[in-house]
């Protein structure tokens, strides 16, 4: 059974730790983080020249592009990170599992991660805990309870995620593109786009409102 999992890693285990320093209050989100380039990233919680300095002088995170900004005090930026989150992405992908989104604030990174089963997942545990990253699982869903009366999922939502999750689109380096996915569902390009950041938040937000305690997870 499909399982969706949130599990939380120090960012002194992973990326950002000296920008976490830095600026404190410094808060990161990243949706739809696989791909071949550098990902989008979503940067505030402070001033923009307190976030700019902090990422320049964190050794984890290149700035490869400034892009926009809004007015309620948000950055967006494309951000290259250290080789740690690389490594993190490796080990989830190469046992059938996709980076829904992470999200980093007050020191740690949370992520919602999608896997085949329990047994993909369990796997990707054991080699994430291996390489000493030390996650802490505070969630999980069963796929199948979110297409349930009441899951976070509607029907479009999930079938969108089950197309994109069965072509490779989430896989590094993905199998499909977004383009070539939409045309496979017959959608446009744009369409397909606000169908999966709709359900990456859905799935965020559902764990997140939904929290447990630490769960272990039997190797």
């Amino acid at each position: 059974m499909a399982t969706v999992v949130e599990l939380e890693i120090s960012a002194n285990r992973l990326v950002a730790s000296h920008a976490f320093d830095r600026a404190s209050t410094i808060e990161f989100e990243l949706g739809g983080m696989i791909g071949d380039g550098p990902p989008l990233c979503w940067v505030s919680g402070t001033d923009r020249t307190t976030i700019e300095t902090a990422l320049e002088d964190d050794p984890t995170i290149e700035v490869v592009a400034t892009l926009t900004d809004t007015s309620d005090g948000r950055w967006l930026y494309r951000l290259a990170f250290g080789k740690r989150l690389r490594l993190f992405e490796q080990l989830v992908s190469s046992n059938a599992g996709a980076i829904l989104e992470a999200t980093g604030r007050d020191g740690t990174w949370v992520f919602q991660l999608l896997f085949h089963d329990r047994a993909a997942l369990s796997e990707a545990y054991t080699l994430v805990s291996q390489y000493e990253f030390r996650p802490s699982v505070t969630q999980l869903t069963p796929i199948d309870g979110l297409t349930a009366e009441g899951s976070p999922l509607t029907q479009t939502q999930y079938e969108t995620i089950a197309a994109a999750y069965e072509h490779g689109y989430f896989d590094v380096p993905r199998q499909v593109t977004l383009k070539e996915l939409a045309t496979e569902l017959g959608i446009s390009h744009q369409a397909l786009s606000e169908r999966l950041r709709r359900s990456h938040a859905a799935l965020a937000n559902a764990a997140l409102s939904k929290r447990l305690e630490p769960t272990k997870i039997d190797p």
